[in-house]
């Protein structure tokens, strides 16, 4: 079976991997090691298999704003494989893991030779964007409180035996969700407080327990509706 048979792009479909996978290269990588930094003139796919990375970008003040984490099945660098131009973002590994290394010239005979695969870029493509449009418009017009709740809801999966719950596993660091909102580290520790206080969410071991999600998607949407 083709290694790359279980990234999200090509599941289920029937296609042959196995002539593509040839042309490509295997990297295994350490934690902390950078797959992809910032103007980087390479335009390699990198279909991630085992481990997780995270996407960050720089503004010019040199201050790094998560955009993503990537787990086993996801890929990136498809936008300097499509239009040639430099990296924008920088990948760094999270964990041990491994990706395939997929050359631009490979990856676009897939794309235009398949048309399924190509459908399912496009939707992946404008799912990000769409995530990204959100995230702007919060960042234009929601107080930090309030992008720190959207960014909770956003991180976190039903949990399963609470309904109505939502649970982060493992519980996020609160310099990270700062990167992620645009902040300092001591504004989340605050805020945590306070939401700990209210009963809104709960850490217990090896995870952050949203308690009333309902509550935070409900102040979200007020405070939406009120800056205007």
């Amino acid at each position: 079976m083709a290694r790359l048979a279980g990234i999200q792009l090509f599941k289920g479909l029937n296609i042959d991997l196995a002539p593509f996978e040839a042309r490509a290269n295997w990297r295994r990588f350490d934690p902390e090691e950078v797959l992809v930094d910032f103007d980087d003139l390479s335009t390699d796919v990198y279909f991630l298999l085992a481990g997780e990375v995270r996407v960050l970008m720089r503004t010019a003040s040199g201050k790094e704003v998560i955009l993503d984490e990537m787990r086993p099945g996801e890929l990136f660098g498809e936008l300097a494989a499509l239009d040639g131009i430099q990296r924008s973002a920088n990948v760094t590994a999270l964990t041990r893991g491994e990706a395939c290394v997929m050359p631009a010239s490979v990856f676009k005979e897939i794309i235009f030779s398949h048309k399924e695969v190509a459908e399912r870029l496009f939707c992946l493509m404008a799912s990000r964007i769409r995530e990204l449009n959100a995230r702007f418009v919060e960042q234009t017009v929601l107080d930090l409180r309030h992008r720190l709740y959207s960014e909770l809801l956003r991180l976190s999966i039903p949990r399963g035996e609470r309904v109505g719950e939502r649970v982060i596993t493992p519980p996020p660091f609160h310099h990270i969700m700062a990167a992620r909102i645009g902040c300092r580290r001591e504004q989340v520790t605050r805020e945590f407080t306070m939401m700990t206080q209210e009963g809104l969410i709960e850490r217990t071991r090896g995870a952050l327990v949203l308690r009333q999600p309902d509550v935070l998607k409900a102040r979200v949407a007020e405070a939406m509706r009120s800056d205007h």
